[in-house]
């Protein structure tokens, strides 16, 4: 069976989104174009992850550039998308790794998201060759989202992604983990419940 690669290029909107209540949100990213919709699912840490890379990453071609990129330093206002993720929200797959790349002929930034795939191995070696055999494998290998995004566009994508990570359960002022609505277990008041 072939790789199943859903590809934008560009997207009308790509936008990473959550589904359900604090502490139990499940996040997304989410492209769409001409009536077509992807969502897949991951973590919250990876959303993190991906946003700030991308950050760094136009931060770095700006500056490689001396400022003449069309990459903005910041998010242009006239791409912000504050709106909820397209309904319904059907996941593709749920991402195991992701890349990026800067394409300086097109300028244009690639992201890709490729499906958690479960390795069987006998030993760490074993394991490596297998992922390393899965990488290299463009034809077969587990699907994909790959995006290509201006740089305006990236800029929009990780502010966006930032706020809806920064967006749920606030810290605790003691522990910083998160509170639930019903309080938490602090361990820096030896157990005892703080409330919200």
């Amino acid at each position: 069976m072939s790789r199943q690669v859903f590809l934008y290029d560009p997207p009308d909107r790509f936008v990473a989104g959550t589904v359900g209540l604090p502490g139990r949100r499940t996040f997304f990213l989410q492209a769409s174009s001409r009536g077509r919709v992807t969502s897949v699912a991951l973590e919250k840490t990876q959303v993190a992850a991906l946003a700030e890379r991308i950050d760094e990453l136009l931060d770095e071609v700006v500056r490689r550039t001396g400022g003449n990129s069309p990459v903005p330093a910041v998010a242009p206002m006239d791409v912000s998308d504050t709106a909820p993720l397209d309904a319904p929200v059907e996941e593709e797959f749920r991402v195991g790794t992701m890349a990026l790349a800067w394409d300086g002929e097109e300028q244009r930034m690639i992201v890709e998201a490729q499906a958690l795939v479960e390795l069987d191995a006998d030993s760490d070696d074993d394991l490596a060759e297998a992922e390393e055999r899965l990488l290299q494998d463009e034809e077969n290998g587990p699907p994909m989202l790959r995006v290509r995004l201006s740089g305006a566009q990236a800029r929009a994508f990780a502010k966006r992604a930032l706020d809806v990570v920064n967006s749920g359960r606030p810290p605790c002022p003691l522990c910083s983990l998160p509170l639930d609505p019903e309080g938490h277990v602090c361990p820096r008041q030896n157990g005892y419940r703080r409330g919200a």
